[in-house]
């Protein structure tokens, strides 16, 4: 097993010597860099990066480093967060009636290709969990009306803190969250069937086969209020043609969304993402 490690995903504004003030913490405690990479946005005026380091023989314990990189941090105005990588993230899986997505994460995550403790599946329908079953991951199944949504908004959210969850995946829920749901909790990514912002909102293949595309899309984005409109984790593209119908173009889609899922899901889990207003950069 590799040794453990910390992350530091920092972004300030843009100045000189913060590279070098950002490795001289790691290398005055001991520490040894094992990753770095930095960008900056020069239209935003902003500075990002991601650090990461061995934590055996670093000299500050586990409990400490926040509070001593706070003092770097703060005269330079900087966001960040810290990571550890021996800190096991819990998911929560929600699905609706399709499966492609969920299958292929938990086959990913039995396979040991993220680090991840799948918790919790939950959905709007009863259809799946017999396959929740089959792996041994809780399910729970609470249907949504829009009469009963901030009812039932209100039992996801306990289920939510109840089993310690650090992340949401939608793997093909096809419901819409609140605002208030996202205020609450904000860590969630979704996978859209189309190369976002083309084809947002419902039965994007339809749509795409009457317009007659060339190719179609999946998006892997983070969840905000604004419907298919969140930071963008991931996107990759396919070839169609004119012989294609609409039962092609979902075929072909479904094996990009998983592809795409599965990658945001790794990055977002190996804390390779970094978030600036509607943006996103990915240190993979």
């Amino acid at each position: 097993m590799p040794s453990p490690t910390a992350t530091l995903l920092i972004s300030c504004p843009d100045q000189p010597g913060l590279v070098a003030k950002m490795a001289s913490f790691i290398y005055a405690n001991g520490g040894n860099i094992i990753h770095a990479d930095q960008h900056t946005d020069f239209s935003a005026g902003l500075f990002l990066m991601r650090l990461e380091w061995q934590l055996e023989g670093f000299n500050l314990p586990k409990d400490v480093i926040a509070p001593a990189f706070r003092a770097i941090a703060q005269p330079l105005n900087a966001k960040w967060e810290l990571h550890f990588s021996d800190d096991i993230p819990r998911l929560a899986i929600w699905v609706s009636k399709q499966d492609h997505c969920l299958f292929d994460l938990i086959w990913r995550q039995r396979a040991g290709e993220f680090a991840a403790d799948i918790s919790l599946i939950l959905s709007n329908h009863p259809n799946l969990e017999h396959t929740a079953h089959q792996f041994g991951i809780d399910y729970h199944h609470i249907p949504i009306t829009a009469d009963t949504k901030a009812q039932q908004e209100a039992i996801q959210i306990k289920l939510l803190h109840d089993y310690r969850i650090d992340l949401v995946v939608l793997a093909k829920y096809m419901q819409m969250l609140s605002a208030d749901f996202i205020a609450q909790f904000p860590h969630i990514i979704n996978i859209h069937h189309s190369f976002l912002p083309a084809f947002a909102g419902a039965n994007p293949y339809q749509r795409a086969f009457e317009r007659g595309v060339k190719i179609i899309g999946a998006t892997a984005h983070y969840v905000t209020q604004d419907l298919d409109e969140g930071p963008i984790i991931e996107q990759d593209v396919v070839r169609v043609s004119h012989r294609d119908q609409v039962n092609d173009l979902i075929r072909k889609g479904k094996d990009l969304e998983r592809v795409v899922l599965a990658r945001a899901v790794r990055h977002h889990l190996q804390n390779r993402v970094l978030v600036y207003g509607n943006r996103t950069v990915v240190f993979a």
